[in-house]
């Protein structure tokens, strides 16, 4: 496993990262229990993965529940990464970016994770209600006070991304050392303005769903049934179009050319960026999270990424 500064911090992460949003109840009818959770979170931790992603919103609160107890005594090999903004419950301020929102879940999952401290808060979503400079200084009092070590924000977009940027370094309080956007070799809209963004300030992109669903795995076939029990079996979320499987097969064949699998160039194309610190995967086996792992050992060189580019076509 190889290791990258998570943006311009200190920090060293995986560039392969654990994502749990199926840890609890099922999310695309494939939630994991806490046993086979635990399961998974420890072959992610032998074969040398140490970020682990999730959010207080996943499952409720179950996802860093089953993750607590998977690193129980195991908690120094594991960068531990959880979110906060999505709605916990009812009433006007159990949502959002506001102090008083953050400063409750911010025990909350501190509790549900076993643990004294978060390696890295990221705002889940952009809250249009708050002042951003609340958000800011709650969280940079959240460092201070040693109950999180980074911060970083989650699908926003560059001009928001770059608002907090711009905001706590006029107050100079901590700042946002990573995004997590959704970003695939078939979902590139991120590389118009938040992917530059990133790379001219060192911030760290962590891509979300670099699989696209499961599109990109290659376990999907033009004209014929989805697997069954598979992510895009009952809905194909508008994937199954000519077009994209005119990439997919051309992404197929260059791999094979190469011996490799699709998962492997899913994931080096993203890595082929140095400003990705980590590529956040799911898996709900252990088989899954090995072939993950070993997908990161592919490096591109620069002209296989030009032929990559010329096949997926333009952005």
């Amino acid at each position: 496993m190889e290791y990258r500064q998570l943006g311009n911090s200190g920090l060293q992460v995986s560039t392969i990262g654990l994502g749990t949003n199926n840890f609890g109840k099922a999310l695309f009818d494939t939630g994991l229990d806490s046993d086979a959770s635990v399961a998974v979170v420890d072959q992610a931790l032998d074969v040398g993965i140490n970020m682990i992603d999730t959010a207080n919103s996943y499952s409720h609160g179950l996802s860093e529940e089953y993750i607590g107890r998977a690193i129980k005594g195991k908690r120094d090999k594991v960068i531990l990464a959880t979110k906060v903004s999505s709605r916990m419950g009812e009433g006007p301020n159990n949502a959002g970016n506001s102090r008083v929102h953050i400063m409750a879940e911010v025990e909350a999952s501190l509790r549900r994770l076993d643990t004294e401290y978060i390696d890295l808060y990221q705002i889940h979503w952009w809250d249009p209600n708050t002042p951003l400079e609340e958000t800011l200084r709650a969280l940079d009092d959240l460092v201070s006070q040693g109950k999180v070590r980074y911060i970083g924000s989650s699908n926003f977009a560059a001009w928001q991304a770059c608002e907090a940027a711009w905001t706590s370094k006029s107050l100079g309080i901590t700042s946002f050392v990573s995004v997590q956007p959704r970003y695939s070799m078939m979902d590139r809209a991120v590389e118009k303005e938040l992917v530059p963004f990133c790379q001219k300030y060192g911030v760290g992109i962590l891509p979300y769903f670099p699989l696209e669903n499961g599109f990109l795995t290659g376990k999907y076939r033009r004209n014929q049934d989805a697997p069954a029990g598979t992510r895009l079996a009952s809905n194909d979320r508008g994937m199954f179009t000519d077009e994209n499987f005119d990439i997919l097969e051309g992404l197929i064949a260059f791999a094979k050319a190469r011996d490799h699998t699709m998962v492997d160039l899913a994931f080096s194309w993203l890595l082929a960026n140095k400003a990705v610190s980590s590529v956040i995967a799911g898996a709900t086996k252990i088989e899954q999270v090995v072939s993950n792992s070993n997908a990161a050992g592919w490096n591109l060189t620069d002209d296989e990424v030009a032929e990559v580019n010329g096949i997926l076509g333009a952005n």
